[in-house]
């Protein structure tokens, strides 16, 4: 079977288009067998490409966990750059378990038209205070200087707050078009980045008047351009880029 290495920010996923050779296996078992940097190829996700009868194309997420994304903000980049790579037009539309999402290729980066935020509301969970936020995959974001971080979001992930789990971004605020995030994503772990982990952080700091509504967000991996529109939607623009290609056999 045919992969490509991706990654958005050093948030990595082996892809797999299945429209050329259909994938028969358990993608759970697949994902926590493959994205094993000792023992696998090494990602924090697998991106299945399919057909789509509503988009370009649809896409199936899997955590490194084996668990499911209803959506995921760098994957999505590498999926258009994926297609546009193999001569689809500069604009991509992409069903996901989070609804059709939209990406334009702007220059050398990618512009995700990421849909409209849901705000849920504040609480505290495990001590910390916690703003809720749904980017169609659930966020707890955090606005303290927390020191050991990531046992805490592992913590706040598994929380009986929350279910079916949460992504938990812990934000810095520098200024008021530029705030730092550290990301505990659901199912993965400490990333490097996550797209909807920092469009969750800038709508959480810009509605609590902390930052404009258009930002960057730094994150471990890199720079991303946030931007919450007047009309609720969120855009967010960054890179995507291809690592190699490879067989499993």
């Amino acid at each position: 079977m045919n992969f490509v290495k991706m990654h958005g920010l050093g948030n990595d996923f082996i892809v797999i288009d299945e429209r050329e050779e259909a994938f028969e296996g358990d993608r759970s078992k697949f994902a926590e067998e493959y994205c094993n940097r000792n023992f696998g190829i090494g990602a924090d996700g697998v991106l299945w490409i399919q057909d789509s009868e509503k988009a370009d194309v649809k896409v199936v997420m899997r955590n490194s966990d084996g668990s499911s994304m209803e959506m995921c903000g760098n994957g999505i980049r590498c999926i258009a750059r994926f297609l546009i790579d193999a001569g689809h037009d500069g604009v991509v539309k992409a069903e996901t378990d989070a609804g059709i999402i939209e990406i334009e290729q702007v220059g050398d980066l990618y512009r995700v038209n990421m849909g409209m935020a849901d705000e849920l509301g504040a609480g505290v969970v495990k001590g910390y205070d916690v703003v809720n936020i749904s980017m169609g995959n659930p966020h707890a974001v955090i606005f303290e200087d927390v020191v050991d971080w990531k046992e805490a979001g592992k913590e706040i992930e598994h929380d009986s707050a929350y279910p079916d789990r949460t992504n938990v971004e812990f934000v810095t605020v520098k200024g008021k078009d530029r705030i730092k995030v550290n990301v505990w994503e659901r199912g993965a772990g400490a990333t490097l980045a996550c797209g909807t982990g920092a469009c969750a952080a800038l709508v959480a700091a810009s509605s609590a008047g902390k930052t404009d509504r258009i930002a960057y967000v730094e994150l471990a991996g890199g720079v991303l351009e946030v931007e919450w529109k007047i009309n609720g939607q969120v855009m967010m623009t960054g890179p995507a880029e291809e690592v190699f290609k490879g067989v499993i056999p």
